[in-house]
Parts: C-alpha cells; sequence; structure tokens
C-alpha cells in the first residue's frame, strides 16, 4: 500500500512538473504572436499639417543629446524621411528596415523619430545597428504633426514642407508615398 501512494506522489509531482513546462512554452508562444498580430491594413492618420505645408523650425535632439534642427533648409534636392517608430513597437520593428532599406536605394535622407524612453530606443538603435542614422526623440515634433500612430512616414522637401504622410505597415505603403514626390524615379 505504501509503494502504491509513493508512486502516486512521484506521478503526481511529475504530472504537475509537465504542466508548469506546458504553460511556460504557452506563454512564450503567446509572446510571440503578440509581436507577429498587429495591424497590418491602412490606417488613417489624425491629420496635422497637410502635404505641401511647411513644418515649423524645431530642435530636437538626438539620443546623445546634441541638437538636431528640424524644419530648416536643406541642401537643393534633398528628400528627408522622417521615420516615427516606437521601441516597443512590434510593427514598427518589421518596418524600419523596410523603410531604411527604400531610403537608401531612393537616395533619401532618413530621421529616426523615437517615441519612449531613451535609454529604450538606445537598445533599440544598437540592437538594430542605427548609429549611422540620426536618432532623434521628444514630444514636439510628434504633436506639430499629430503623430498618433506607430510606425508613421513623413517626407519632407529641400524647403521643410510636407511631401507626404501616412501611417505605414508594408514596403508597399512606403513606396506609395514615394510617387508623389516630383523628380524621382518609382524603382520597379
Amino acid at each position: 500500500m505504501m509503494t502504491a501512494l509513493i508512486v502516486s506522489q512521484v506521478l503526481l509531482f511529475a504530472a504537475i512538473v509537465a504542466l508548469v513546462l506546458v504553460v511556460l512554452a504557452l506563454a512564450r508562444q503567446i509572446g510571440i504572436l503578440h509581436e507577429r498580430i498587429a495591424p497590418i491594413g491602412q490606417q488613417n492618420p489624425q491629420r496635422g499639417l497637410d502635404v505641401g505645408q511647411p513644418i515649423p523650425r524645431i530642435t530636437m535632439r538626438t539620443l546623445e543629446g546634441t541638437p538636431f534642427p528640424i524644419g530648416e533648409r536643406l541642401p537643393a534636392g534633398t528628400i528627408r524621411m522622417l521615420l516615427f517608430v516606437g521601441a516597443d513597437c512590434p510593427v514598427c520593428k518589421r518596418v524600419l528596415p523596410i523603410a531604411l532599406e527604400v531610403a537608401r536605394e531612393r537616395g533619401l535622407d532618413p530621421v529616426l523619430v523615437g517615441d519612449g524612453a531613451p535609454p529604450e530606443l538606445t537598445a533599440m538603435r544598437d540592437r538594430l545597428a542605427l548609429t549611422n542614422i540620426p536618432f532623434i526623440t521628444g514630444v514636439e515634433l510628434g504633436l506639430v504633426l499629430q503623430v498618433n500612430r506607430l510606425p508613421t512616414l513623413v517626407l519632407l522637401d529641400d524647403n521643410g514642407s510636407i511631401l507626404a504622410r501616412d501611417v505605414v505597415n508594408t514596403r508597399r505603403q512606403v513606396e506609395a508615398l514615394l510617387p508623389t514626390m516630383p523628380g524621382r524615379p518609382v524603382a520597379a
């Protein structure tokens, strides 16, 4: 009788350990699904400044604390791409490499505008090896442009006027903003 009790207790303990492992595995899968399931369709942003309007000159700060002016004149023909991202935004992590690749292909001047705490944004920048791309932080620019969803892409011409502005989730949406730019070829 004592042997049956010991065997049942050992089996019960093994079953509890197995259940704990299953719960941990499911929790991990839920976390992965949470990152993968994100808004994929077209989203309509709130309107701040409209296309064609110049943005006011705002001095933002990089993650290192150096001043970074936005809205001032750039060299002729320069198109600046502002990409608003967040460190905890799963869609941003997916769109960021795509947008930077498009910027490189089209000769755009990319600037990342971070939403969140600077330590988290610095960790994101270091993890994605983005040290050669300006990464600015602060709420002023987001308030001026009424950015309420991430990732939002804003294209500025050499005068600081808005060429295009929209929430982007895919490469197609990023490239859809580019044909509105005068004088820029669309890659096939």
